[in-house]
């Protein structure tokens, strides 16, 4: 039984570490046939090395020791001590890079100079005798200098600035003439485009322009009354009265058939207008004629048409306008019981009087202006102080401050955020043109409140809008 034992521990021995050296030499060749492919010819000669090493301790292992040579254990050892050498001293692949490794700078590492050795001139980077450059100091731009700057980012695409205002003109004309066919007893004016992009005030894209059409009202059949004067209490607003009824009565007017209790009412001509762009007019046709695609926005309370060309999306908005008494007043009416009141806008008088101080004294307020325009239209807080309540702040400005100059540009423009500010602190801005109007009563204290904490951040540090 004993010697049974001993027989299956030999067998063990030998076969068994035999199959095993095997079976290892077999992965080693398939690892090596295959290394190339795998890892490249530096990793293939890295694994030959390392296989080779192995193999010859796999083999002394298993060889049979001359015991009568002392010396052959200790020689043994030795030659793998050296075998092992040859992997710890082979020279890695090089690494692979990572993205983030492509920021840092590629510095190749100094040779350690030995004592006494003249120094390597040739591994200096800069030629013998060359002066050496000091490195410039960081310019930090100041408040004028970033203006200018930001207003150069301001620009309207060219291809924009060109094709919106020749589409909306071709879209203006198909309009007009649907509306002499369809309703010819009406005498309405000859429409017109208006807006920031036709005025230069426009920034960063065209996207809305306004067309507008006039309202020819009989001025011995129609008289105004003031908003201030009726139960809304508000001066911006006017009513259109009827007159005269006992000597011309209704039917008089072609405009009679949109009077509300004596008035022209802007909410039953805005409904009438409504149905006809949203249900009588072929705008697919209109469309396909002109290269785009023209939707008119059926749940909005505005006269609003979206447009859809291959390099612009446009919204194009139209205000039915009656200019009576110096007055411009649009069909738009506030939210509420109230229909028969028309919104007074002071949009062609505010550019008019903008441009006429800056060609005055050659001023950068028109400049200002569309900065500001800019950073309310990039800042959603601020969204609803574009237009009018920069505008009037600009003009308030210009009665005080005498300095417009583009020099001046900074100054002006830190003092346009500190009116901003007072004005919304207080919650009362008044119209340049109308002291008793305040351009603050639609917002909500909210908003108020909001835009406040914005522009009083960055009085501190104008920058922050620029961004």
């Amino acid at each position: 039984m004993a010697a049974f034992w001993q027989q299956r521990g030999r067998r063990q021995e030998n076969g068994g570490l035999g199959s095993v050296i095997d079976g290892l030499g077999s992965v080693f060749d398939v690892l090596l046939a295959n290394a190339r492919l795998v890892l490249g010819v530096s990793g293939a000669a890295v694994l030959a090395i390392a296989t080779l090493a192995v193999k010859r301790l796999i083999d002394r292992a298993t060889s049979p020791r001359d015991e009568g040579d002392p010396k052959a254990e200790q020689k043994s050892l030795e030659d793998s001590w050296q075998d092992l050498t040859l992997i710890k001293t082979t020279p890695k692949p090089p690494k692979k890079q990572r993205r983030e490794d492509l920021s840092e700078p590629l510095l190749s590492p100094a040779r350690p100079q030995v004592p006494g050795e003249a120094p390597d001139l040739r591994s200096s980077s800069a030629p013998l005798g060359a002066p050496q450059v000091k490195p410039s100091p960081l310019h930090c731009l100041t408040l004028q200098e970033k203006l200018l700057s930001h207003s150069s980012q301001l620009a309207v695409p060219e291809i924009q600035a060109s094709l919106v205002p020749q589409l909306a003109r071709s879209i203006c004309i198909q309009l007009q003439n649907f509306l002499r066919s369809k309703l010819p007893e009406l005498p309405f004016g000859r429409l017109f485009l208006s807006g920031a992009l036709l005025d230069g005030l426009e920034v960063l894209a065209a996207e809305h322009i306004h067309l507008m059409l006039p309202v020819v009202l009989d001025a011995g059949l129609w008289s105004l009354i003031s908003g201030e004067d009726t139960v809304v209490r508000n001066p911006q607003y006017w009513m259109i009265k009827r007159i005269d009824l006992g000597y011309f009565p209704r039917g008089c007017s072609p405009w009679d058939r949109f009077i509300v209790g004596r008035y022209l009412s802007s909410s039953v001509l805005n409904e009438t207008l409504h149905k006809l762009l949203v249900a009588s007019i072929n705008w697919p046709a209109i469309g396909g004629l002109l290269g785009c695609a023209i939707h008119p926005v059926v749940a909005s309370r505005e006269l609003k048409l979206e447009v859809k060309h291959d390099q612009v999306d446009l919204s194009i908005t139209l205000f039915p306008v009656v200019e009576m008494e110096g007055k411009v007043l649009l069909a738009v009416p506030p939210e509420g019981l109230v229909e028969n009141l028309w919104l007074e806008s002071f949009y062609r008088a505010e550019v008019s009087r903008v441009k006429e101080l800056d060609a005055g004294d050659s001023g950068a307020r028109q400049l200002c202006l569309r900065i500001m325009n800019g950073v309310c239209k990039s800042q959603p807080r601020l969204h609803k102080l574009r237009g009018s309540p920069v505008t009037h702040i600009i003009l308030h400005l210009s009665d005080t401050a005498s300095d417009w100059a583009e020099e001046s540009l900074a100054d002006r423009f830190q003092q346009v955020l500190e009116e901003l500010v007072a004005s919304l602190e207080k919650g009362v801005l008044p119209s340049y043109f109308n002291p008793k109007i305040n351009l603050f009563s639609g917002l909500l204290e909210e908003e108020i409140d909001e835009m406040g904490f914005v522009l009083y951040r960055a009085i501190s540090e104008p920058e922050l809008l620029l961004k």
